[in-house]
């Protein structure tokens, strides 16, 4: 319990941190702004701004791009349900859906801690051994990152040298970078120390009780990956994917008819967006808190979109999904499963 209190509060720090650093710089340049308006500095706070665009966003199109987000979810609960059922394992929609926004809502406080409470939550209402459960999320992770892939060729098939030349300019180069860091070295020292206890007490740890218990939790590891090669239908399984990252491309694009700074973008602009959004989101802070707010507004900046509107739409569309539909959801479901579940069994 203490351990994850601790895990939570690291990463929320790396969040605020992140989210802080960004405001800072986009209030000096608001501030800037406000100088060359005549404005007061007194009057120039980028916080308040953020508030007032809040206020007078148009919640017509905020709702549809929520909408989007949940029409994505189901995708990736009909698509999570096929492999499941390859395996000979007919589970419920809800439980499939319900576990889903879970696992949103528990990457809010710790990153990447959703996908355990997602198989661990799963494996208890279906009575699927968990360790075959995990197997297919990591498959959903997989399909994840290759959609990514193929969106961000597509980005940069449509943009031109835009995106490249950013990242040339920009991005420093983070993995030559972690050669200079010692807990890389650690790592790798480490890493390096389990293989070779491994390779040396192979014989032993194959013939104990802890060695059988853990090549059964590798082979139905290995069960669920190998699911996807058991699918029955691989087309209604793609489409089912094309689906979930289009709802991701529409959500960013919708929403900058929310705002006015940014109803002139068009298609293209939404995707480059999307991607560089899709990169922030990457970062291990909860629900990629600071790093999506900050690489957003550098790719609106590149439209002409001001640093301080471009903080604001980042914002906008960050609480609207990440904070207000994963929590609102996640505490639904959080409350509605165990309900559901109890029924079922009472049935």
């Amino acid at each position: 319990m203490l351990k994850g209190i601790l895990k939570f509060f690291i990463f929320l720090s790396i969040g605020l941190t992140i989210l802080v650093l960004v405001y800072k710089n986009n209030q000096s340049s608001y501030e800037a702004e406000c100088i060359l308006k005549g404005i007061a500095l007194e009057d120039c706070s980028l916080l308040d701004k953020v508030i007032s665009d809040f206020k007078n966003v148009s919640f017509r199109w905020i709702f549809i791009v929520a909408v989007l987000f949940m029409v994505s979810n189901i995708f990736r609960a009909l698509r999570w349900d096929m492999l499941l059922r390859s395996l000979g394992y007919k589970t419920r929609i809800f439980n499939l859906f319900g576990t889903v926004m879970l696992g949103y809502f528990a990457n809010l406080g710790i990153p990447r801690s959703g996908e355990v409470i997602r198989a661990a939550t799963l494996s208890k209402y279906e009575d699927i051994p968990v360790e075959k459960v995990m197997g297919t999320i990591v498959v959903d992770r997989i399909m994840d990152v290759l959609s990514l892939l193929v969106v961000i060729f597509i980005a940069m098939l449509c943009s031109g040298n835009l995106i490249l030349d950013y990242f040339s300019q920009n991005a420093e180069f983070a993995l030559i970078e972690f050669f200079y860091y010692p807990l890389f070295w650690i790592a790798v020292g480490l890493g390096i120390l389990l293989v070779f206890l491994i390779y040396r007490y192979w014989d032993r740890l194959t013939t104990s009780s802890l060695g059988q218990k853990l090549a059964n939790i590798i082979s139905g590891f290995y069960d669920g990956i190998m699911s996807v090669k058991k699918v029955n239908n691989v087309s209604t399984f793609l489409l089912y994917s094309i689906g979930i990252w289009l709802c991701y491309y529409l959500m960013t694009y919708l929403c900058f008819f929310a705002y006015d700074p940014t109803t002139h973008l068009g298609p293209l602009e939404g995707l480059i967006v999307f991607v560089f959004g899709t990169f922030g989101m990457v970062i291990p802070a909860p629900g990629g808190m600071g790093s999506y707010q900050f690489l957003v507004n550098e790719s609106l900046n590149l439209f002409g979109i001001n640093p301080a509107d471009g903080f604001s739409f980042a914002n906008i569309i960050f609480f609207s999904i990440s904070i207000f539909c994963n929590v609102i959801f996640g505490i639904i479901c959080l409350i509605t499963l165990p309900i559901f579940n109890r029924q079922k069994k009472k049935v």
